[in-house]
Parts: structure tokens; sequence; C-alpha cells
């Protein structure tokens, strides 16, 4: 704010008042600071305001960025985050991204606005930009990223051991006597889709199964899994196995293999990644890897609430790993 007033010729106080759109300063002149702080990327330190009125006025309003609620797994971390959260006296804020980098840039800056004290996000599957995220810990604030990681950012994160999780499912498919396994996963912008990707195609080398880049296939939801694999299924040499990157995939899968006549696991296996409510109310039903979402926000949010409360340094990267665990049901032999 002394920039500024030192920029525009007034006073730091005239400054302050008309980014809080005072009516004690004139709109013209409201209008002038705050189109120069907007140029000029400028945001009041949310931390050093919360110091200011953490006596009088406790910020305990924790941001969270959903990609979107519909899926089982990001509802589990929610909850888990909720229920941190609400164990140590603090609220959560919830936004989704809707899978848009455009939508999770405004969040941000809507929390930051809003005087969270902290924020935990999933990154958005098109989000390749990530100043957003550097520009609220270049202000101090809080940002602990879960599952979807970004790692050109030096933040705090928790994630799941995807890489161990889908080489032990593989591992698991070839124990029992596939060796033609499909690969249903994200774009490998994200680093799970790149990390379960990794533990599949380990899996197959370790047991002696050379890499086949014709079953692989960028697919991971329900829709584009029923369309995909009757074309998959039907090749002269196709597929035994299929490992989808999540559940509703690994769904769409069983539903186009019975269509077409398929036995299930008799002939086609199939092993999804999550462990939601969907995997038991499917016909057989499904052998997946559990994601444990909740422990996963549970984790988020104890870090951040260290961060904020100070038992743990604004500065020290947090990395901590929530295990996973093979789920056997009917889908697999």
């Amino acid at each position: 704010m002394k920039d500024i007033a030192k920029e525009l010729g007034v006073s730091v106080a005239t400054v302050s008042r008309a980014l809080k759109n005072s009516p004690r300063i004139s709109q013209d002149r409201r209008d002038m600071i705050k189109a120069y702080a907007r140029e000029h990327n400028f945001f009041p330190n949310i931390i050093a305001e919360n110091l200011r009125n953490s006596k009088l006025r406790p910020i305990k309003n924790i941001g969270v960025i959903v990609p979107q609620l519909t899926h089982f797994y990001f509802s589990s971390v929610l909850s888990g985050i909720e229920e941190e959260a609400l164990a140590h006296g603090y609220n959560i804020m919830v936004a989704q991204s809707n899978e848009q980098y455009e939508r999770e840039v405004k969040i941000c800056r809507a929390f930051y606005e809003n005087k969270v004290c902290g924020i935990i996000v999933s990154q958005a599957k098109d989000t390749m930009k990530y100043d957003h995220f550097q520009n609220l810990i270049d202000h101090g604030m809080p940002l602990i990223f879960y599952d979807r990681i970004c790692t050109g950012i030096d933040a705090s994160r928790v994630v799941v051991d995807d890489y161990m999780g889908a080489y032990n499912a593989v591992a698991h498919l070839i124990e029992t006597g596939c060796r033609r396994i499909a690969f249903y996963g994200s774009a490998f912008n994200l680093e799970i889709s790149k990390n379960r990707f990794n533990g599949y195609k380990d899996a197959l080398l370790k047991h002696g199964i050379p890499y086949d880049e014709s079953l692989t296939r960028l697919c991971d939801n329900r829709h584009d899994a029923e369309l995909i694999t009757p074309e998959i299924l039907d090749t002269e040499n196709g597929p035994d196995a299929f490992f989808a990157v999540n559940d509703d995939t690994a769904i769409g899968i069983l539903y186009s293999a019975k269509r077409m006549g398929f036995r299930v696991p008799q002939d086609i296996s199939i092993c999804g990644f999550t462990n939601g409510e969907r995997a038991v109310a499917c016909d057989p039903m499904l052998t997946t890897v559990e994601q444990r979402g909740v422990r996963v926000g549970e984790e988020a949010a104890n870090i951040l609430i260290g961060k904020v409360e100070g038992h743990i340094p604004l500065e020290k990267v947090e990395r901590r790993i929530v295990r996973t665990r093979l789920v056997l049901r009917g889908t697999t032999r």
C-alpha cells in the first residue's frame, strides 16, 4: 500500500480506505486506486491482517477446492477435511473447479479475498499454469495439495501410494492368469496418472510380460469406457483383463463386456481404483484399489491447521502418503 500511495501521490490511509470501498473516499479516486492495484497484481497481506485481528476476530475458515463433487473419492476427502476441521473449531468453505483452470483461478482469488486462513486443493485436469497457486504462497497463504498435486509448486501435499496401488492390482491380475492387460488412464499432465501408469507397466515387466502400447487408452470416465471398450474387445488379440484409473471407468468396461457376451471374470477380469459405493452396486461386485479418501482429507486438514496455529512452520513442506489396499471382489478370478 505504501508503494501504491507513493506512485499515486496519496496517503497510505487513502489507499487502505479505497481498497475497502470506504465512502470517505470519492468514487473516482477509489476506482483509480483499485485499477492501479489490479494492474500491479496487488493483494492485501491476509496473514498480517489475520494476525492483527486474531485477538478480536479469529479467522477459522478453510477454503477447499474440489474438482468435482459428484465423485465419491472427492466427497470422501471432503468429509475427512470437515471432520478434522470441526474437531479443531474450524469451518470449511467449499467450491468445485469443475475441472476448469479459469474457474480454479477465480476460486483461489475469491478465497483469498474472503480471508480464509488457508486453502486445500486438488488441481483441475486442464490446469497447466500454476501462477495462481504460487501467488497464494508468495502472499503467505498456507496451501495444501491433495490427490492431484502440482509438481511445479513447492507446497505441502497428501497423496495415496498410487504407484504401489496400481502395481499390486496388476500383479494380482497376472497372478490369476491374465496376460494381456489393458490400461485405461487419465492425461499424463496429472502426477497420479503417471504414477498409476508406471505401477501398471512395472508390474508387467516384473512378471516378464512386455508392455504393449496398443492396450493403453486415454479414458477416465464411464461414458468413454463404454464407447472404447467394444472396439478393443473386438480385436483378434484383445485383452483378457483391464486395469482402470477409477471405479466409474471400470464399471463402464464391465457393462460393455457383459453386453458383448463376455463372462466376468471367466473371460475378462476387471480392476478399478477408488472403492466407492458403486463398486458394490454392480454385478459382479468390483475388485478395486481402496484410496481411503477420508484419511487423505484428515491429513490435509491436519497439516493446514498445524501451519495456521504455528505447530508446523509455514515454510516447511509436508509430504504425507496414505497407503492403499487391494479389495478383491467378483470381477477378478
